[in-house]
């Protein structure tokens, strides 16, 4: 029988060839008992060669999926008790992965490879990645100040649980960040420099604009549903409230706008409740599906 490797590596790769040739030997040399996984999504060019020379596992999409479904692939497919997730286009240097395993054995549940503001690809990430970051911040009570890296170290078993909730494209280190957080799990920091990526990003400020949007929402919903749906539904019967002193106070009646809007407050709230509840038996279950 194969023994169990300590650690997987994971790579998910759509046309990193001219990296993966680079990466991969560093990563052999570095780790030379590791599982290596490269989770091929799609490629059109030379990674399935580069994989064969360079002797690693290779996970084959016949289409491109996205990056959460690779991601998913590789986990799947990972035999090792931590899986270590990096991107495949030379940003992260092989070497860092030694800082997030040290803390990873002290005992954490997740560790996650923190960049600098000198490692973003430019000024507009840079900006969303820290607003990102600071609202997460805000919904979890923690400081969290890299939400979007995908550069990390989790346990496995751990990381398994939360498979169901991973999107298939980018945000998946969203919503496990979050997902881990939730489920009262122990996530650490770790700052690491970032190198320029070989080749282009497939992510476009435009086409992705909204989807990163959305990504607001959905990290304060993964969380906590209430630290959205609260002060929303608080804005709305505290402008109805002022809308009913004013009429009332200059024609002493009770309009209908005003009514309106306190409907609108109970029922924001009630929704928030309900997702709240939702999410609550939502990680319970997952908890007790992996037990």
């Amino acid at each position: 029988m194969v023994a169990q490797p300590a650690y997987s590596i994971v790579l998910p790769a759509k046309n990193e060839a001219v990296s993966l040739a680079v990466v991969l030997p560093a990563l052999k040399s570095e780790f030379p008992q590791a599982e290596i996984i490269v989770v091929d999504d799609g490629s059109t060019d030379m990674t399935a060669d580069v994989c064969a020379q360079n002797d690693v596992v290779r996970v084959a999409h016949q289409v491109s999926l996205g990056n959460g479904a690779a991601i998913k692939s590789g986990a799947r497919r990972a035999r090792g008790k931590a899986i270590v997730f990096m991107d495949a286009d030379s940003q992260h240097n092989p070497q860092d992965i030694h800082k997030l395993l040290s803390r990873f054995e002290e005992g954490s549940d997740m560790v996650v490879g923190a960049r600098t503001a000198a490692g973003h690809a430019n000024v507009g990430r840079l900006v969303a990645n820290t607003f990102y970051s600071r609202f997460a911040s805000w919904v979890t009570g923690r400081v969290i100040p890299d939400l979007t890296s995908g550069f990390r170290v989790v346990n496995r078993r751990r990381f398994m649980q939360f498979l169901h909730l991973l999107p298939n494209g980018f945000s998946y280190p969203t919503t496990i960040t979050m997902a881990f957080m939730r489920a009262g799990y122990d996530v650490e920091f770790v700052a690491i420099p970032v190198h320029k990526r070989v080749g282009r990003s497939h992510i476009r400020i435009l086409r992705d604009g909204l989807r990163f949007l959305l990504i607001i929402f959905k990290v304060g919903t993964l969380y906590s549903p209430l630290r959205i749906f609260l002060p929303v539904a608080a804005t709305f019967f505290v402008t109805g409230l002022c809308y009913y002193l004013y009429t009332f106070t200059t024609s002493g009646r009770f309009t209908n706008m005003s009514a309106l809007l306190f409907i609108n407050a109970v029922l924001i709230f009630m929704i928030g409740l309900v997702s709240e509840q939702i999410t609550a038996l939502t990680y319970s279950r997952s908890s007790t599906e992996q037990d």
